[in-house]
C-alpha cells in the first residue's frame, strides 16, 4: 500500500477538535496511530509525519504546538538521537525526548540497576533491580510514545565500539558518570560529524554545553584527558532527584535546540547551575 492509501487512511481516523486556545484542528489519536502502524507496516513516527505534512495533528502533540510548530515536529519525528548513559539524567532526558517526539532513539547503556538508582534515575523501580538499564528505558519507551522507533544496545560504550553505535545519529547526548569516558564519546561524535550535546552533575550543581565536531569541546572544561574514570563529584556530593530533573531538562532542551536549528544553544559555552542559592550563569569558553 502506497503514500496515498496511508494519506486516505489517516483521514478516515481524523476527527476534530478545539485547543484550549480555541483554535479548531483536525486531530488522530495515539491508537490510530498504532493500528495504521501496523496495517501499513511502518514506523509510527512515519504515519505521524504523514499526518502532519497533511494537516492533521496527533493528538498527543496538541500541547507542543505553541512552542513547536507543525514543520518543527515534523523534523522532530525524522530525527535520530543516540542516548548514551540511562542512569539519572539518561533516563529523564530520554522520556522527555521520547514525549516530544523525537523520531528514533538508541539507548546505549551496559550497566544494570542497582537499588541506590532508585532515589533518582526514572525508568528504575524495585522489580527491575538487576535488570539491564537499557532494556528497561527501551521498554519505557515504547509504553510512553509507541510511535517511537527504538533501538537498545546493553553495551559498554569504549573507543572500540563508540563511533559504531551513534553512526547516522543527528545529535548525541552525553549522560555519562566518567570524564575519561565523555572524552571517548566526544572523539567518536567529532569522527561522525555529529554534535554532541554533554551534561554533568554532582550534589545541587550541574552544567550542560553542546561541542560541534570542530569545536574544542571538554578539554575548556576538564582540562587535559584523565587516563582512568573520574566519577569524584557524584560519588562526593551525591545525586539528588531533584537536581537530576532539572539538569536533564536543560539538556533535553538543549538537543531539542541542536536539532531544530534554533538560537542560543550552548556552543562554546557552559551553563552552569547551582540549586542551592538558584544561581544559572552562562561562561564562555572560547
Amino acid at each position: 500500500m502506497g503514500p496515498e492509501n496511508l494519506i486516505s487512511a489517516i483521514e478516515k481516523h481524523a476527527f476534530s477538535g478545539t485547543l484550549p486556545d480555541g483554535v479548531l484542528y483536525k486531530g488522530i489519536g495515539a491508537a490510530s496511530v498504532v493500528q495504521l502502524s501496523m496495517e501499513f507496516d511502518t514506523a509510527g513516527w512515519m504515519v505521524e509525519q504523514t499526518a502532519l505534512e497533511n494537516g492533521t495533528l496527533p493528538e498527543r502533540y496538541t500541547r507542543n504546538r505553541k512552542i513547536i510548530s507543525r514543520d518543527d515536529q515534523i523534523l522532530l519525528l525524522g530525527s535520530t538521537v543516540s542516548v548514551v548513559g540511562l542512569g539519572g539524567l539518561g533516563g529523564t532526558l530520554t522520556g522527555i525526548l521520547a514525549r516530544g517526539g523525537v523520531g528514533t532513539l538508541r539507548l546505549i547503556d551496559g550497566d544494570r540497576f542497582e537499588e541506590s538508582n532508585l532515589n533518582r534515575q526514572l525508568f528504575s523501580t524495585v522489580e527491575d533491580i538487576g535488570k539491564s538499564k537499557a532494556e528497561v528505558a527501551g521498554k519505557c519507551v515504547s509504553q510512553i510514545n509507541p510511535s517511537i522507533a527504538v533501538s537498545v544496545h546493553d553495551v559498554v560504550m569504549d573507543e572500540k565500539n563508540a563511533s559504531e553505535l551513534i553512526r547516522g545519529s543527528d545529535v548525541v547526548v552525553d549522560c555519562l558518570d566518567s570524564v575519561s569516558a565523555r572524552f571517548v564519546l566526544e572523539d567518536a561524535a567529532k569522527s561522525q560529524g555529529i554534535p554532541l550535546v554533554s551534561a554533568a552533575i554532582g550534589g545541587e550543581t550541574g552544567h550542560v554545553m553542546t561541542i560541534f565536531p570542530e569545536d574544542t569541546g571538554l578539554t575548556l572544561v576538564y582540562g587535559h584527558r584523565p587516563k582512568v574514570g573520574e566519577k569524584g563529584m557524584p560519588r562526593a556530593l551525591g545525586t539528588p532527584p531533584h537536581a537530576v530533573s532539572v539538569i536533564s531538562s536543560l539538556e533535553s532542551s538543549e538537543v531539542l535546540k541542536v536539532i531544530l536549528g534554533r538560537s542560543g544553544i550552548l556552543r562554546n559555552r557552559l551553563l552552569i547551575v547551582d540549586l542551592a542559592c538558584y544561581a544559572f550563569e552562562i561562561v564562555q569558553l572560547d
